[in-house]
């Protein structure tokens, strides 16, 4: 990613320096850390009404009232930092644990002493190359005396499969097991079966300043029901990619702008990452990007992810490869996912490629069987995706079941897929 813009609050700093921020250019910016108790710090953020930014948007006072109620029962909490970034499309969490590394550790400081936790760990995407820096973030706050008594940081890297950033397999892997999906909830029985609080980096960096400026601040800009500002990770046939801070209930048309227009006509727009959804422009593009209005259209903000698909790509195509690699991802240990994902791509791959005419009423009953029966939402991610792609290209299925392709088959790739992990990649 090229370029950085975005308003005056998560990279303001690193906006005005083009720098990461220590911790005395932190402490400068934005002052002590609060030392208000648990309970103002969860009212804060329940009147500020900030969601959570990892793709859910769920109220994340919500989140911090259950995780306490759970843990004053249960004896103990934990707090587990999401930055494990494990969207190929994805730059936001990774550039604010590079640019601001305190901010993130403020919140999730705050938020432990919310819910009760004297544990917080900021879990990685292993290989990211982040590890060493946030060691050294954590090392200057010691140093520095800087922190909530208490409370202690530690920072890890999880496996590099996808589906390893998921809450409950992160939870999983910080107390000691493997970094696969659970059944119960976090919040419920996280790390070592204790409650946990299991939230995204914006999300806590979000919740730093609010600590700081309060929540009618923190209403100033986006929407009455979404307020804040969000990082969007832009990519696709544009001028200057890159994570863009912006209101909540701006268009997409207005990111656009700010990163100079398209290289070329786009076609369609990815939402929401590679377990969200393909749109055609005329539906989103001048849309409000704000949960309560898009979820009218059965489409979702997610992860922060837009993606500008150019008029010379094919769709299908795009789609089949994203979800053959989505299906290798998989945890191996339930069977809509072991089972169903693949037959998925391997239908996808065989209309688009292969002229098989019965290929989409498979992959039509395929889908049906495999939602909402996954042990975690990733195989409701990979019908997500490969549903919204047979509907907004579904002009294009004709061509490829009679040549097997179509002019933008050979073009190469818009979205973005790491290396194939190999089958015995460790789970720890």
């Amino acid at each position: 990613m090229s370029r950085h813009d975005g308003g005056p609050r998560l990279l303001a700093g690193w906006l005005e320096t083009d720098a990461p921020a220590g911790l005395a250019a932190h402490a400068g910016r934005y002052g002590e850390l609060p030392t208000n108790p648990g309970s103002w710090i969860t009212r804060t953020v329940i009147d500020s009404g900030l969601c959570g930014r990892g793709g859910a948007w769920v109220l994340t006072g919500s989140k911090l009232t259950t995780v306490a109620a759970n843990a004053a029962k249960a004896g103990a909490a934990y707090v587990v930092v999401n930055g494990a970034e494990s969207e190929p499309a994805a730059a936001k969490d990774k550039l604010l644990l590079r640019v601001a590394p305190h901010l993130v550790l403020d919140g999730a400081e705050l938020a432990a002493v919310a819910v009760g936790a004297r544990r917080v760990t900021l879990c990685l995407h292993r290989g990211a190359g982040l590890l060493d820096g946030l060691r050294g973030a954590i090392a200057e706050r010691a140093a520095a005396g800087w922190g909530r008594a208490g409370v202690r940081l530690t920072v890890v890297e999880s496996p590099r499969w996808y589906v390893c950033s998921e809450s409950t397999a992160l939870a999983r892997f910080v107390g000691g097991g493997p970094a696969k999906p659970r059944m119960v909830a976090a919040y419920l029985q996280g790390v070592r079966d204790k409650p946990t609080l299991v939230s995204n980096t914006e999300t806590f960096a979000h919740l730093a300043l609010i600590a700081r400026y309060g929540a009618e601040w923190f209403r100033r800009v986006g929407t009455a029901r979404t307020p804040g500002t969000w990082l969007v990770t832009l990519s696709g046939a544009v001028s200057r990619p890159g994570v863009y801070e912006v209101p909540v209930g701006g268009s997409a048309a207005d990111i656009l702008r700010r990163a100079g227009g398209p290289t070329e006509p786009w076609q369609a727009l990815l939402m929401g990452g590679y377990c969200g959804s393909w749109r055609r422009l005329g539906e989103v593009l001048d849309c409000p990007l704000a949960p309560e209005v898009l979820q009218e259209s059965r489409a979702s903000l997610g992860t922060g992810i837009l993606v500008g698909l150019p008029e010379s790509a094919c769709g299908l195509v795009e789609t089949a490869r994203v979800v053959s690699w989505l299906a290798a991802q998989n945890a191996r240990q339930c069977g809509p996912c072991f089972n169903g994902t693949p037959a998925i791509a391997d239908d996808l791959t065989r209309l688009t490629r292969d002229r098989d005419r019965l290929a989409w009423g498979r992959v039509q009953r395929r889908m049906e069987m495999v939602a909402g029966r996954g042990a975690c939402s990733h195989p409701d991610g990979v019908v997500r995706l490969a549903s919204s792609a047979l509907d907004t290209f579904a002009d294009d299925i004709p061509t490829h079941l009679a040549h097997g392709g179509c002019s933008g088959s050979d073009q190469p790739p818009t979205l973005p897929l790491p290396a194939s992990l190999p089958a015995d990649e460790p789970w720890r």
